[in-house]
């Protein structure tokens, strides 16, 4: 994508210049970001997008998008780009906050294999294909993405193998990897261990910083990515890349306008 500039520099001014009287940025669109103090979740595509096409912004990343809500609600920042559905939930958990109603970076999730790993690719690959034709994505998409939001933890068989295969994740991105109680679950969670039980081994998951999971791919330290990891060009000179599983988009949280009463 193309920087802002132009027109919507002269917007962002604009904008800038009719904060509200409770002292908020007027934040309406991506456009509005230019010259902001903006927070993302590090190493994410939130954070390239922000670098490649917001205008004078100060960047600040943090490890979790949950952190970076906690920094906008005290003021430090000014709005937060993160990927649609965790967003949406801490938006849930925090009615002080809004996300802004404009589509600017689409974006497709797929999992990640150590370069040359044909055999865990092709095996991935064939469950992606399986469960998206006997119903079972569908069934995984209504637990963990419920219309009501009132998500249930689908029962998913963990093979008792020797043979494990380690997944790499981290659990701060609901609904598709998050803690619950003591354990990781989430919609990528199960997907992994039915991943795992096509190919006959134990899944084990293994939870770090995002930014640390194409590295950690790379030393041997995990065998596969799965989480809500978009597929990008940058990306691939480093890790290969399943068919996609879920589209998403980025959104933008600011804190939720107040309305006035007059005298």
């Amino acid at each position: 994508m193309k920087r802002l500039m132009g027109a919507a520099l002269v917007v962002a001014a604009v904008m800038a210049a009719s904060c509200s009287k409770t002292g908020d940025v007027a934040i309406s669109s991506a456009a509005d970001l230019a010259g902001r103090k903006v927070g993302c979740q590090a190493g994410t595509t939130g954070e390239t997008w922000i670098q490649e096409n917001v205008a004078d912004v100060k960047l600040k990343s943090f490890k979790t998008g949950i952190d970076a809500a906690l920094s906008l609600k005290n003021g430090a920042i000014d709005a937060i780009v993160l990927d649609e559905l965790p967003a949406r939930e801490i938006v849930r958990r925090n009615p002080e906050l809004a996300i802004v109603d404009d589509e600017f970076a689409v974006e497709e999730y797929a999992i990640a294999v150590r370069k040359g790993n044909e055999e865990l690719l092709a095996s991935i690959n064939e469950t992606i294909a399986a469960i998206k034709s006997d119903g079972t994505y569908e069934a995984l998409v209504g637990a963990f993405m419920p219309v009501d939001g009132k998500i249930v933890l689908p029962e998913v068989e963990i093979l008792d193998s020797r043979d494990i295969v380690k997944m790499g994740t981290n659990a701060s991105f609901p609904p598709f990897e998050y803690i619950y109680g003591s354990e990781v679950v989430g919609f990528d969670v199960s997907m992994s261990a039915l991943i795992a039980k096509n190919a006959g081994r134990k899944l084990q998951v293994v939870d770090m910083a995002f930014d640390g999971l194409v590295a950690a791919l790379q030393a041997g330290a995990v065998d596969f990515v799965a989480a809500g990891m978009s597929d990008t060009e940058e990306r691939r000179q480093n890790v290969d890349f399943s068919e996609p599983y879920y589209q998403s988009k980025q959104v933008i949280i600011i804190r939720a306008p107040v309305e006035e009463s007059g005298e």
